[in-house]
Parts: structure tokens; sequence; C-alpha cells
């Protein structure tokens, strides 16, 4: 078992892919209590069945429904999460002149705006006892933009901008911000390994975060990148 200093963590925007590896990493390796969050209770209790995880439906997008979930959280875990993932994002695909400027903005809401939300939160339970830690699934699109994905480039780069913000602001509070870049596409459940690894193993990225929470105060990183070797730099 890996030993944290950390005992309760809420994963917003967990799905059966890295959400669920996050909880099984968390929950099972680190021994910590789980609760897990999303739009949709289904992907949820198959979380929670396998894992003992907490499942709580929220749309991280309403800040009510955010001030609610940290409430029902903290009820489910017995104490305010001392780690808290917001791994949520929403893709518009679609040529520049063509897509639709609602569709942008939802995208971008969802993408940064909301992790906003869930990491203010977080962070006003965590700086009591300066001690925490948020973290934040990025993605390539947070370094460079690619053709017609100018919505997931502004939530991801602005998701970016956030975290090392916030790094800035709350490392010497005792509060440990990172943003880890997934720089790759994640292989689906059941989806065999290729044997090229070209696509990224959830439970492997799972395993970083771990690292991420494991690291000694004098050496927090703020930002890691995840990335198949057969991806192009």
């Amino acid at each position: 078992m890996t030993v944290l200093p950390y005992r309760r963590a809420l994963i917003v925007g967990a799905g059966p892919g890295l959400g669920a590896s996050l909880a099984r990493a968390f929950a099972g390796e680190c021994g910590m209590r789980v609760a897990v969050a999303a739009r949709r209770r289904e992907p949820l209790e198959a979380i929670a069945s396998e894992t003992g995880a907490a499942p709580i439906v929220a749309d991280a997008s309403d800040g009510a429904a955010v001030d609610a979930l940290f409430d029902a959280a903290e009820l489910a875990l017995g104490g305010a999460p001392d780690v808290v993932v917001y791994n949520a994002s929403q893709r518009v695909r679609g040529s520049f002149v063509e897509v639709d400027a609602q569709a942008v903005a939802r995208a971008v809401d969802v993408t940064a705006i909301a992790a906003f939300r869930v990491a203010q939160q977080a962070v006003r339970r965590m700086l009591p006892d300066r001690h925490g830690a948020v973290l934040f699934t990025g993605a390539s699109a947070g370094i460079k933009g690619f053709a017609q994905s100018a919505a997931f480039a502004m939530g991801k780069f602005a998701l970016r901008g956030l975290a090392q913000s916030m790094a800035r602001e709350l490392a010497p509070q005792g509060i440990h911000i990172a943003h880890v870049v997934v720089d790759g596409a994640i292989r689906p459940v059941g989806v065999p390994n290729n044997g090229q690894d070209s696509l990224l193993d959830p439970d492997a990225i799972a395993a970083t975060y771990v690292h991420l929470l494991a690291q000694p105060r004098s050496v927090w990183s703020w930002e890691i990148e995840v990335r198949p070797w057969v991806e192009h730099f």
C-alpha cells in the first residue's frame, strides 16, 4: 500500500476510463475514502460497486450544484476532501467559421470555468489546515491548438493557466496544485494493448497521480506530462 498524507478524495468528472482508474488507485492502493461525481449516475454506480466509492450526481457547470456536491462529499467521506481531482471536459469539433458559439461557450465552461468553481470550493476547505492537493486533468490541447478544435484548446489553455496561477499562490500555503498533460488518447475500457503502447493506459496515468500526491513538499511538481512513446512531441 502507498502511504499518502491524504485521507479523503473527490474525483469530479468520473467515468469508466481514467476516473475509474483513479478511484481504484486511491481507494485500493492508497487506502483513501473516495467520492466520485459526474452528471450521470450510471457510470458512477459501476465505479462505486468496484471500489466502494461514494457516488454523487452533480453538474460542475452549475455553481449551486458544486456547493451541494461538496456538502454531500463531506457527509459521505466523514470530512472535507483533502484531495480533489478535476477530470471533466467537453469537446466541440468543427470548422472555425461554422462551429456554434454557444456550444463553444458551454465547452469552455465545462472544461475550465467549472474547474475554477470546484477548485475554489476545495481550497476554501483546505486552507484552514494549510493542507491538501488539487489535481487537474489537462491535455496536449492546452499546449498546442489543433485544427477544428478551438473550443477544446480554449478550455484546456485556460485550465493550464488556472493551475499555474493557483500553484504559485497556494503552494506556499501548503496546497499542492498539479496539472497533468495527457498527451495522447487514453485506451478505452475493453481495448487490449496493441503491443506498441500507442494508447495511454488509464491505470498507468492514475499511478502518476499517486506519485504526484506522494511527492515531498520540497519537490512538488506543478505540471507533468504523460504520453506514449509513439506520440509526436
